[in-house]
């Protein structure tokens, strides 16, 4: 019987990719006086590969991108601008409060792991406006501990109190995601990410709503 589901953030609840373009179009809005030498084109172009899909931190990307475009701002102050205005471009994946509506609807516990900052993370998670459907929320940072880190999935399991096997985790991440849920004894429901071609979990989605086939597959399964 499965008692609760548990997310990653990045790439699974939040739909980063569309965010970070977003919030970089923006930035480069509001920053014009000191980027109208540079494309917006280039700008955004550029800083979405050294970002790396969120794996790169910005203080890096940014003192990369003042050195190659020769930008007249501080590395801090376009961090700053990050860690301020990114919450205000925070876009939801589809369906994604009706599925976490529904998945409490049916009784279930449900948690959150994501590595990150701590307060740069809550932040995003409160722009979706999800954060009080959560019993668990554990960030990187704040937990000392990071994804693929047994010890954290541990951590939620034992706060949610329930056991791996009466547990679903859904993430985007072949590794730190799927693969750690794995070796912890959860079952796993992939988010495809185009970043990766194959990945073996119990369960590939595409949509969010996708979870609640397989809850109830399971659940009668378990009958």
């Amino acid at each position: 019987m499965i008692r609760a589901v548990i997310f990653d953030l990045d790439g699974t609840l939040l739909d980063r990719d569309s965010s970070v373009l977003s919030f970089l179009e923006q930035q480069y809005e509001r920053l014009k006086p000191n980027l109208s030498h540079i494309l917006k084109e280039n700008y955004v172009q550029r800083f979405i590969e050294l970002d790396n899909h969120g794996y790169v931190w910005k203080d890096k990307v940014y003192q990369q991108l003042i050195e190659e475009f020769s930008i007249k701002l501080s590395q801090e102050a376009m961090l700053e601008d990050y860690l301020q205005k990114f919450k205000q471009s925070c876009i939801p994946f589809i369906n994604l409060h009706s599925m976490l509506h529904n998945l409490k609807k049916q009784g279930l516990k449900l948690g959150m792991i994501t590595n990150g900052y701590g307060q740069f993370q809550l932040d995003n998670i409160r722009a979706l406006g999800i954060e009080d459907v959560f019993d668990v929320i554990l960030i990187s940072e704040w937990e000392g501990i990071k994804k693929p880190d047994a010890k954290i999935f541990d951590r939620a399991l034992s706060k949610l109190e329930v056991s791996a096997n009466e547990s679903i985790y859904v993430g985007d991440h072949p590794f730190n995601d799927v693969e750690a849920a794995n070796k912890v004894g959860m079952m796993t429901i992939w988010k495809r990410n185009d970043a990766w071609q194959s990945v073996e979990a119990d369960y590939i989605i595409e949509n969010l709503i996708e979870i609640l086939d397989f809850w109830r597959l399971e659940n009668n399964c378990g009958k």
